[in-house]
């Protein structure tokens, strides 16, 4: 749900199974956004794929379950999970929750996504900070220029 949502740890963790439900044909999420502010989250169908299959039959309670089945999953306990499963798939250290927030933005803006959409679904209420996020902002070979020498002179700039 960070990677595929974009998703705070908070607002994943804090998530409650009567939150997730259906909305105008999408699977959705209610969570819970800095400040209180509700928000709806559109599901991608691999993480509702997820989620029911983890869900299973529960119907009430926070969706991630510490390991006894009844307490909220710490956030202490999340960020070793990341760690361990980052480092069993041979990726770099320094991976946490928020950076795969990031790295949401930064691919969804990759993408062609509108960054007033990516900012929307992050919850920002301002663009600057969305744009923060896009990690691939410097990159040259964005610039705005070739796109625009092309389509003016219909060859390569």
């Amino acid at each position: 749900m960070l990677t595929f949502c974009g998703l705070r740890i908070s607002e994943a963790l804090g998530a409650q199974v009567r939150d997730y439900g259906h909305d105008q044909g999408h699977r959705v999420l209610k969570v819970t956004r800095k400040g209180g502010k509700s928000a709806r989250v559109a599901l991608a169908p691999t993480v509702v794929r997820s989620l029911d299959t983890y869900l299973e039959a529960r119907t009430d309670g926070p969706i991630f379950l510490a390991t006894n089945g009844v307490d909220r999953y710490g956030y202490k306990v999340a960020y070793e999970q990341l760690g361990r499963l980052c480092r069993s798939a041979g990726l770099p250290a320094g991976v946490t929750p928020h950076s795969l927030r990031h790295s949401y933005a930064t691919e969804s803006l990759r993408l062609g996504a509108a960054l007033q959409d990516v900012q929307d679904a992050l919850g920002h209420a301002d663009l600057r900070t969305t744009r923060r996020y896009d990690r691939s902002r410097h990159k040259l070979d964005r610039s705005p220029n070739y796109l625009l020498a092309t389509a003016l002179t219909s060859e390569d700039a």
